[in-house]
């Protein structure tokens, strides 16, 4: 039968401890309020005797969430006991989660005490914390850099001191998970009650390996997992609660276990926590990124047409985001490029087709990712039936303070190259007097314009213009993220157009 693993949530303790992080009373019972419709088990919510705001926060929470443990951390001290007792006096679930560390180089460079005194000082916090709950949490700090036979010890002494839950913690994200599961089955073989408690885990990312280790501590039989939204916290933060979350759901079956989390809240929880702390997510982070549902590698592009299965392990829409997304950029390939075309209600085929997918590769060179309004004026812009006469194949301009803008153009006219260079006021004028010199045409520009198709610092310039030859207006347009080339495209357009007699 599958084991019910509980999600312990740090994210308004440690979480909170992450440098740079500040909530107010009101923020943290938002975030709360998320934490319960997300459905966490365990919601320790603060430190009481570290601030007047985290004890208020505490009891705020306990008297507005009724339905979840809330847990507070207490140091061994009878002060924080103390504390930690009273914030919690209105929670219908309260959890009292103590600590004192076990490792060597804690007790002899940090608290300066001995074996035998950690373990009294354990045994005494523990039955001073059930003077306020049944459910007491106790923490080895550092345990994963402890003597095992001494912890053994250390959890027996809690044990039959009243602790219900035993915590695990890898404080400075040393282990491996090789070597974690080996600690968790040696506790499992050698701990005196180990059968009446649950054990549970806390995993710090300084190695990168929280989440890892925490799910290879699942496997070897700790039920509880404490982790955090975002996997914010000291240092390199905790182990995710989203990416434990989606790890057990996605891979239930292989692990034996399942959590009550309410997955579809995961997107809102993390964008919460993300706003209220400031503190970004990475693009490529794992389930909660950006990116972590976006395809742009044309192989990837083409399966997920297919069969959204090929590449996508999660259905996006199960943790709260509204879809995939095919990125279009210079990855992409020519399935994902017609598909979006067709969405937006263009139909190409044959040359224009080639056209429009070779000026996307192009810009998307230039640019990166390529959205709907580009594509837009790529079509509108590039794809027309007018025939070119002068083509464009290079431009170069000389511009600035104090200096006279000069422009060098080079334009094929039936197969043979022709460069034009003059000057001007200002690069576009310097550019359209450049073309002149070489089509000799006699024109006059009668109207020029310029605006933003899409946004951004790269944004695509479409540059539109009119001009006149011969009794008639002619119009002519270009696109580019360069505003020079773009005009000097649209006066090229133009000139191509008087060839051809379009008006």
């Amino acid at each position: 039968m599958s084991k019910k693993i509980y999600v312990f949530d740090t994210t308004l303790r440690d979480g909170e401890q992450a440098p740079g992080i500040h909530l107010n009373v009101k923020e943290k019972v938002k975030i709360a309020e998320q934490l319960s419709r997300l459905n966490v088990d365990v919601i320790e919510a603060g430190f009481p005797i570290s601030s007047k705001s985290d004890f208020k926060a505490v009891k705020e929470i306990s008297k507005r969430i009724k339905d979840k443990s809330i847990a507070v951390l207490a140091r061994a001290i009878a002060k924080d006991v103390d504390i930690a007792g009273e914030s919690l006096k209105d929670a219908s679930q309260p959890v009292i989660h103590t600590f004192m560390s076990s490792s060597d180089i804690h007790l002899k460079s940090q608290f300066k005490k001995s074996r035998e005194e950690v373990l009294e000082i354990a045994k005494e916090a523990v039955k001073r914390s059930r003077k306020y709950t049944d459910i007491v949490e106790f923490s080895a700090m550092d345990a994963t850099r402890s003597d095992w036979d001494f912890l053994c010890r250390l959890f027996e002494v809690v044990i039959k001191s009243g602790a219900k839950v035993l915590n695990i913690p890898d404080t400075v994200g040393y282990a491996i998970p090789s070597e974690f599961a080996n600690l968790i089955d040696y506790i499992f073989e050698n701990v005196s009650g180990i059968e009446n408690v649950i054990v549970s885990v806390h995993c710090h990312d300084d190695l990168g390996l929280a989440v890892a280790n925490s799910i290879m501590a699942i496997e070897h039989g700790a039920r509880q997992v404490e982790c955090s939204v975002n996997g914010i916290g000291e240092r390199a933060g905790n182990a995710s609660l989203e990416e434990v979350a989606m790890i057990i759901d996605t891979r239930k079956k292989d692990l034996d276990a399942y959590t009550g989390l309410n997955i579809s809240e995961i997107m809102k929880t993390s964008s919460l926590v993300k706003s209220l702390t400031g503190y970004i997510v990475a693009p490529n982070k794992a389930i909660i990124g950006k990116n972590a549902f976006m395809h742009e590698a044309g192989i990837h592009q083409d399966g997920m047409l297919k069969d959204r299965a090929t590449y996508e392990i999660i259905k996006p829409e199960s943790i709260g985001v509204t879809s995939s997304k095919l990125v279009l950029g210079k990855h992409s390939g020519r399935h994902a490029f017609v598909k979006r075309l067709k969405e937006l209600g263009f139909n190409l085929e044959g040359e224009n087709l080639e056209k429009a997918f070779d000026r996307f590769k192009g810009l998307a060179e230039k640019k990166g990712a390529i959205n709907d309004n580009d594509i837009k004026a790529i079509v509108e812009n590039e794809i027309r039936d007018v025939s070119g006469y002068f083509k464009l194949k290079y431009y170069q301009i000389l511009s600035g303070t104090n200096v006279t803008s000069t422009a060098t153009i080079g334009i094929e006219i039936d197969g043979k190259l022709h460069q034009g260079v003059s000057y001007g006021d200002g690069p576009v004028d310097a550019s359209f007097k450049a073309i002149d010199s070489i089509t000799k045409m006699k024109v006059k520009l009668v109207d020029y314009s310029i605006e933003a198709v899409s946004e951004g610092k790269d944004a695509i310039g479409s540059v539109k213009i009119i001009i006149s030859a011969d009794g008639m207006d002619v119009m002519g347009s270009g696109i580019s993220t360069d505003v020079i080339e773009a005009s000097i495209k649209a006066y090229i357009d133009a000139m191509n157009r008087v060839m051809q007699g379009c008006a």
